[in-house]
């Protein structure tokens, strides 16, 4: 007997849900490329999350808009 469990047969899929796999792997290893090559890290930048993660310049729990 075999250690796995048995899985039931499945509908093979149709050509354009096949299209639409390959598709969204693709665009899986597009977004994988683009994250090894991101930015390098700022020098001399503020500490911490970024000020302007709300659309309000924030500092020292201070908001100002603008």
């Amino acid at each position: 007997m075999s250690d796995e469990p048995s899985v039931p047969d499945r509908k093979p899929l149709p050509p354009a849900a096949q299209r639409a796999l390959a598709e969204a792997e693709a665009r899986r290893q597009a977004a994988i490329a683009a994250h090894a090559g991101a930015a390098p890290r700022e020098l001399q930048g503020p500490k911490g999350p970024e000020p302007t993660r709300y659309g309000d310049w924030e500092r020292n729990g201070i908001a100002s808009d603008f």
